[in-house]
């Protein structure tokens, strides 16, 4: 019996032994490497040393390819796009499995375009840009950290120190846009900023290199980032110096560029000079055997820098992925593109580039290394990128180049090595966040304030409004000096005494000096750049809150609701007819008029003499009791019934003048207002003024809903008193104004018959405006706190709105209505003329008969009272017997003067003097 086999069983059972039975792996004796980058660069120089020592050591180590050789194939790029690409094609025709470099940034954008077509890995030691990502170019990778890594570094050294604007100087190429890109992209997350950008040409000279630093030095910022490829000439230092700003004002940070700079080349005096402050980065390279191994191999060489290590471990790195692909039975084989094919004939002779068929396979196996290197550890993570890099924080005085401490992501800065701090930290020690002694441009080590307001060659030029009214908060006067004054103005100029640095200014006014300007548009050309601030009594509101920075609130302000005074409180109601000036006159008039009659009734009317006490309650009670006719005294002297004529008539003046204004004023409060408070006016339809140019209308009309047609703007308090006086039904009148409060305040102060209705409202406060993220802002903040923290705020305003003196100082009636003492003023001078002529008649008839007393004294027989031989003893002598003699009563003296007559016509006759209590009685 024969057995037949069918031809399809046959065919799957070769299959399938294909596929069981392992077919051997065939390593090839040599591997190619293409290597494509500038070889007449800092970096180029230095990395063609060491990409040769990388491939003479991997082939003299058996146990890495074993009896493979690994095969450098360079062409030099030149730095530029269409030598690098060519030079690739002249490579990839060699069979290379992977290729090296490039260096510049631009280059590796379209390398990495050629390396995804044919599928062969492309690595880089030295291409920092970051937008080189692997999901754009999947077969791109690089061993040394992105620019992202090291602008991360950068901007915590910035935060570090605590600046917070920062201006950029790099190249205008790939790598210094990107590169400055990430930047800012980090600054933001630090709430930080580049304020200005250098873009500068790698063929720019030094005139337009001098041209574009000279424009940055009137911003603000003095912190520059320096991000460019490494420049052996270093001219951007020389030329900054020559413009003074290598001084101690400035600040230069650079990234890594500057220590490969200086790592590849020989520092002279000259050099380090020019550098003096410079704080720089420095990938860091941890100490090592294989690294002490390298750099005695290459001692001859003293170009070595952070990149050629990179590139001697790239090498390492390729050859690493190699043998695991080769130990897994992968076949190194390549294949004709088809595409390439067609184009057989041209020039570029592309039919003979091939692809490599185990591309994708090799770059996940460069994917999976994880070895040490000399420049650290090699391994990728998310990104392609490799695992961390720490940097060295360099600085450079005049002995030369510095480390002053290192960085590392997750650690922040410190003064031990970043190998050395993970040791101890596994241990339990902490370390603080430091960073060792700095020495800044200029030579001093006091950290710069990274920023100037301003300078006496640039003024901060700050805006104020040009107030037509309530010129007490701000004003400039008309006069040729212009000076500006006011409020506001004096608590800027006070609160700059507590800014601890210098800030040149000048003020400008904005406003046509016919009404008030218009405070928006004052913010938003301060947001503009137009003005670097703005001072003045600004609100602050959240418009303009997001268009600049305001300092923090110098004063409390929020709008009320003013109509015409109609108070409700009667408690002391019959006291509001007259001023109070006017009470003080008609009480010392009282007073006046009868002391006067006292002393013309003392003498004669016995209702007027007495003990002391008695007489005091006589005055007193005859004085008050004229107010309304029930006097129980009666006046004997026609002098005196003068003064009472001329007394009686100004009080029943005074007495009409009190009743009518009191009736007038209890009829006024019988008219309540039917404005309670901003509600009631928003639901009225009754026209309501506002200050023209404040942020008033804005709110009336978007806020509150009011029409515009009933808003009437007004400029002065003349303005606010005559609107609110005209009344809503009158054309230009008002029924309410709605203002700030300070504003309400020095209008009530100045016009009287006004009040306030309701609580305030839209609570808000005055502040200083500046540009935005202006570090002005805050420190005017802090100093308004310590000025209000001294009570000079206090005084400020108390000078300029007088709280307790503005009535005397306007001549205005503290209360409506009142009459006060220039009204009677007239009546008041003939009563005091009258009084004032009937008491000189009544001194004058006194002063005869007290002469004629003194002449009767001598001629008579009666004893003379010693007198004294000294004047001013016999005057005082004379002046008491004067006032003894006008207490005496009237006609006792009569009596006295009738005898004495007698006497002189009979002779023989001796006149006796009685002193009987009748002659000396008070």
């Amino acid at each position: 019996m024969g057995f037949g086999i069918d031809s399809s069983v046959a065919i799957t059972a070769l299959i399938v032994a294909i596929l069981v039975v392992p077919m051997g792996c065939q390593r090839p004796q040599v591997v190619n490497l293409g290597a494509v980058f500038t070889f007449d660069s800092v970096i180029g120089r230095a990395a063609k040393v060491a990409l040769e020592a990388a491939v003479s050591d991997v082939n003299a180590d058996t146990s890495v390819l074993k009896d493979t050789e690994l095969r450098l194939l360079m062409k030099d790029s030149s730095c530029n796009v269409f030598h690098g690409s060519f030079g690739a094609f002249e490579v990839l025709e060699k069979e290379v499995v992977a290729m090296v470099g490039p260096l510049s940034s631009s280059v590796a954008h379209t390398l990495s375009d050629i390396a995804k077509g044919l599928q062969f890995p492309l690595v880089s030691f030295a291409a920092t840009d970051p937008t080189l990502s692997a999901l754009q170019f999947p077969f791109f990778l690089r061993t040394t950290p992105n620019d992202a890594h090291q602008m991360s570094a950068i901007v915590d050294l910035i935060s570090f120190h605590g600046w917070k604007e920062v201006i950029s100087v790099y190249s205008d190429d790939e790598l210094g846009r990107n590169g400055v890109s990430a930047l800012d992209d980090e600054l933001y997350k630090k709430r930080s900023r580049i304020s200005y950008k250098v873009p500068l040409s790698v063929h720019s000279d030094d005139t337009s290199i001098a041209n574009a630093l000279n424009k940055s030095k009137s911003l603000g910022p003095r912190v520059y980032i320096l991000h460019f490829g490494p420049d052996p000439s270093l001219r951007i230092f020389s030329i900054a110096q020559k413009l003074q700003m290598m001084t101690n004002e400035y600040v230069w940070l650079a990234t890594d560029w500057l220590a490969v700079t200086l790592d590849s080349s020989v520092s002279d005096n000259s050099t380090l000079k020019r550098l003096e402050g410079v704080v720089g980065l420095r990938q860091h390279i941890p100490e090592s055997v294989k690294m002490h191994q390298f750099t005695h191999k290459m001692n001859s060489n003293k170009s070595m820098n952070a990149y050629a290590f990179h590139a001697y471990d790239t090498v390492w790195m390729i050859a690493y992925g190699i043998e695991k692909m080769l130990n897994d039975g992968v076949n190194i084989t390549f294949s004709y593109s088809e595409k390439l094919i067609q184009a057989q004939g041209a020039k570029l002779h592309l039919e003979r580039v091939k692809i490599f068929n185990s591309g994708k396979l090799l770059l996940e196996k460069l994917l999976q290394v994880n070895f040490t290197g000399i420049a650290g550890q090699v391994q990728f993570g998310s990104g392609r990128n490799v695992i961390g890099c720490d940097y060295d924080i360099i600085n450079v005085d005049r002995t030369g180049v510095h480390t002053v401490g290192f960085w590392s992501k997750h650690g922040g800065f410190s003064v031990v090595a970043p190998e050395t701090r993970h040791t101890r930290k596994k241990s339990g020690f902490a370390f603080e966040e430091k960073l060792g002694n700095i020495t800044w441009p200029g030579g001093g080590r006091e950290k710069p304030r990274g920023w100037v307001i301003a300078d006496v060659a640039n003024p901060l030029k700050i805006v104020i409004p040009k107030r037509v009214s309530f010129v007490e908060f701000v004003t400039e006067e008309n006069n040729s000096s212009h000076r500006i004054k006011g409020l506001c103005i004096d608590i800027f100029t006070e609160a700059l005494k507590f800014v601890p640095y210098s800030v040149p200014y000048i003020f400008e006014s904005f406003g046509d000096g016919r009404s008030s300007p218009n405070y928006n548009q004052m913010i938003q050309m301060v947001a503009d750049g137009v003005y670097d601030a703005a001072v003045g009594d600004i609100a602050i509101v959240p418009t303009r809150s997001k268009l600049v920075d305001f300092s923090q609130p110098y004063a409390s302000t929020g709008l009320v609701v003013v109509i015409p005074a109609n108070d409700d409180n009667a408690t002391w109601i019959f006291l509001r007819p007259f001023t109070i000036g006017l009470w003080c006159s008609v009480q010392n008039i009282f007073v006046i008029c009868f002391l006067f009659i006292w002393i013309l009734e003392h003498r004669i009317n016995e209702d007027f003499r007495g003990p002391p006490r008695r007489q005091l309650i006589t005055m007193i009670l005859f004085s008050f009791s004229t107010l309304f006719k029930r006097n129980q005294e009666d006046t004997i002297s026609n002098l005196a019934r003068l003064v009472m004529i001329v007394w009686l008539f100004l009080l029943m003046v005074l007495t009409a003048s009190y009743t009518a204004n009191l009736t007038s004023i209890l009829t006024v409060q019988q008219l309540p207002s039917a404005i309670t408070g901003i509600d009631s006016l928003r639901a009225s339809e009754v026209p309501v003024g506002y200050q023209s140019g404040t942020f008033t209308l804005e709110y009336l009309t978007y806020s509150l809903g009011m029409a515009r047609s009933r808003l009437v703007p007004l400029e002065s308090t003349e303005e606010y008193e005559r609107a609110l006086k005209l009344g809503p039904t009158a054309f230009g009148g008002v029924a309410a104004i709605v203002d700030e409060l300070p504003y309400i305040e020095l209008f009530l102060a100045e016009r009287p018959g006004f009040k306030i209705v309701g609580e305030p409202f839209m609570h808000r406060g005055w502040g200083f405006a500046f540009k935005r993220d202006s570090p002005l802002a805050i420190d005017m903040s802090t100093a308004i706190l310590k000025l209000a923290e001294t009570r000079k705020l206090q005084e400020i305003r108390e000078r300029w709105l007088c709280n307790t003196s503005c009535a005397e100082k306007s001549n205005w009636n503290p209360e409506p209505n009142q009459l006060h003492l220039k009204s009677f003023k007239g009546l008041y001078l003939v009563c005091i003329a009258i009084t004032v002529s009937a008491f000189l008649v009544f001194v004058l008839r006194m002063i005869r008969q007290f002469v004629r007393y003194r002449r009767m004294e001598r001629t008579s027989s009666l004893p003379l009272a010693s007198w004294s031989s000294s004047p001013s003893m016999r005057l005082r002598e004379l002046v008491f017997g004067f006032v003894e003699f006008v207490d005496e009563k009237e006609e006792a003296i009569k009596r006295m003067f009738r005898r004495s007559d007698d006497s002189s016509n009979n002779p023989s006759h001796v006149v006796e003097v009685q002193a009987d209590s009748e002659v000396r009685q008070i």
